[in-house]
């Protein structure tokens, strides 16, 4: 049975995507530093192993003592609005550890490597985003998300590496990491209700974007990977409806059954103002799905949430430039955190 490696999968998304793998009767070996993923995360039948993809080292040792058909690589620091403000961490973890792993899967004769990108390289321009627009990133994530879609390309075609990269957006669900305060703003509103504190939307909420619930799309990764004849290329998946983010912390208000929650407006934030993509693409190469409604989606994170519980929001970040640059609502969301 092939044996594939998964990094990141004790997260978010990488957990569903190891549940999806062992359903389908393949091994899996799950690589993540557990900064923001967690052990219980991981189902049972995985092999856990617990390292950095900035660390070159432990990166060729996995490689050097597990022979891995593929590789989906989902590990990433994906604060991406603070992403510019930690430019040396951005960069280390996401173009410096994904360069070793594509280097070691070179190395090892890895068939196949499966890369999850983001709408973020596509930065401002028209909306719905399609794969023939020209990516123009507006922050460090984005640009750092870009260079390895364009690594991979370049590896493709000279060192014959196949891979697809899956550009997703805003995508929310079970086992989201509640205690993030930079990311993930359905978790972080669902948090803030069940701590009692007031829902934060940055600015008037009128930003644009389609959260795209988690179990519609994981299974576009297991489909890319069956389809050589769609390799070497990046395909955009996610939600095609789009709305405001007020509008969906209004949606998480009433899945959460206290519709009269209060909503505190921070101070607008630099930020892409609308960001979605048409997914026509992956429907017809990797096979159709039904939009989850955003009101049923987050019914059932809803109900995850409230079994989990509320959680102290915690952060390992520290800005690289000096204190006294540091923008209003970065403040604002660390202000209640505490450090691990």
């Amino acid at each position: 049975m092939p044996l594939h490696l998964v990094t990141g999968g004790a997260g978010f998304i990488g957990s569903h995507l190891t549940d999806r793998l062992l359903a389908a009767g393949h091994d899996v070996v799950v690589f993540d530093n557990l900064d923001g993923g967690k052990r219980e995360n991981v189902p049972d039948g995985a092999i856990l192993v617990v390292g950095s993809i900035a660390d070159r080292k432990t990166v060729d040792e996995l490689f050097a003592h597990h022979a891995f058909d593929s590789v989906f690589h989902l590990a990433a620091f994906a604060a991406e609005g603070i992403s510019h403000a930690v430019k040396a961490h951005n960069y280390e973890v996401n173009v410096i550890g994904s360069t070793h792993l594509i280097n070691a899967a070179l190395r090892t004769k890895v068939r196949y490597f499966s890369y999850a990108s983001s709408v973020a390289v596509y930065g401002t321009g028209r909306v719905p985003m399609h794969e023939d627009d020209h990516p123009q990133p507006a922050d460090s994530y984005g640009n750092a998300k870009l260079t390895i879609e364009r690594e991979l390309a370049i590896t493709a075609h000279l060192q014959n590496l196949p891979f697809t990269a899956l550009r997703m957006h805003n995508v929310y669900g079970e086992r989201q990491n509640m205690a993030d305060p930079l990311r993930n703003a359905v978790a972080i509103f669902l948090n803030q209700i069940m701590r009692g504190e007031p829902i934060t939307v940055y600015g008037d909420g009128s930003q644009l974007r389609s959260f795209t619930y988690v179990n519609d799309i994981i299974g576009c990764f297991l489909d890319a990977a069956d389809n050589p004849r769609h390799w070497n290329r990046a395909i955009n998946v996610g939600n095609q409806k789009p709305c405001t983010v007020l509008e969906m912390a209004h949606a998480v208000r009433d899945a959460m059954g206290v519709p009269d929650h209060p909503i505190h407006h921070l101070a607008a934030r630099e930020e892409v103002h609308a960001a979605y993509t048409s997914s026509e693409l992956a429907r017809l190469l990797l096979g159709g799905w039904e939009d989850t409604p955003l009101a049923e989606g987050l019914a059932a994170t809803a109900t995850w949430a409230k079994t989990h519980g509320p959680v102290q929001p915690r952060s390992t970040l520290s800005l690289e430039t000096e204190p006294d640059t540091q923008p209003e609502w970065y403040t604002t969301a660390t202000s209640r955190t505490e450090k691990p």
